[in-house]
């Protein structure tokens, strides 16, 4: 037997376990596929409950006593003051405008030209930098 007979044994060798490896992959995407067709109608099951979920939960929440939220109307110049009221009662807190505009009800855009305007100069409120280039603001009370 010379050089060139045993390359070939081993060559053989490497087919082998070449040929075994396909077949066991063929094997593990079989299974995987039958866990797959198996696990798919408790998925679209597990899904049509949380749709009928979202669908109830909003009911059961106005349901339970609580008057539906309207829409609350600022007064014309009073809105420093009730922005300055939210950041007082949480002082530990900084607010995002958006998130001031969520807890008093009323437009975000209305809070934002607020703050630009006449918040600015407000020595009682604090205005943070954050986001790239410190464009972005939240604020708190001093």
């Amino acid at each position: 037997m010379d050089k060139f007979d045993l390359f070939f044994d081993q060559l053989g060798d490497i087919q082998q376990m070449v040929n075994e490896k396909k077949r066991l992959q063929a094997e593990v995407a079989q299974m995987e596929q039958e866990c797959a067709a198996k696990m798919q109608p408790l998925k679209d099951e597990l899904n049509a409950i949380y749709r009928q979920l979202e669908a109830r939960i909003p009911k059961f929440m106005n349901q339970g006593g609580s008057t539906p939220r309207t829409s609350s109307r600022i007064p014309r110049g009073k809105l420093g003051e009730s922005i300055k009221n939210l950041l007082r009662s949480n002082p530990e807190k900084a607010f995002k405008p958006r998130e001031i505009a969520e807890a008093l009800d009323i437009k975000g855009t209305a809070v934002s030209l607020w703050l630009n305007k006449s918040g600015q100069e407000d020595p009682e409120l604090k205005r943070i930098p954050t986001g790239p280039e410190g464009k972005r603001f939240v604020y708190t009370v001093n």
